[in-house]
């Protein structure tokens, strides 16, 4: 018994739907992450951040990059 071989019918309403759902998902987390922190911890990790810079700076022969 031959049968026909058909891709799925896809509803391309639908589809652009769940892919501006699936774009404005991404955006959210990323914002979560970026704002969602108290100012403590935002505080604190500008401050390591800072340090581990100086640190960095500190091991520079010539001041400038090497690259």
């Amino acid at each position: 018994m031959a049968e026909s071989v058909m891709g799925d019918v896809v509803n391309l309403s639908k589809r652009r739907k769940r892919a501006e759902r699936e774009r404005t998902a991404e955006i959210a987390d990323a914002n979560r992450a970026r704002f969602g922190r108290p100012k403590a911890e935002r505080d604190l990790i500008e401050q390591r951040m800072m340090r581990e810079k100086r640190l960095l700076d500190q091991h520079r022969i010539d001041g400038e990059d090497g690259s």
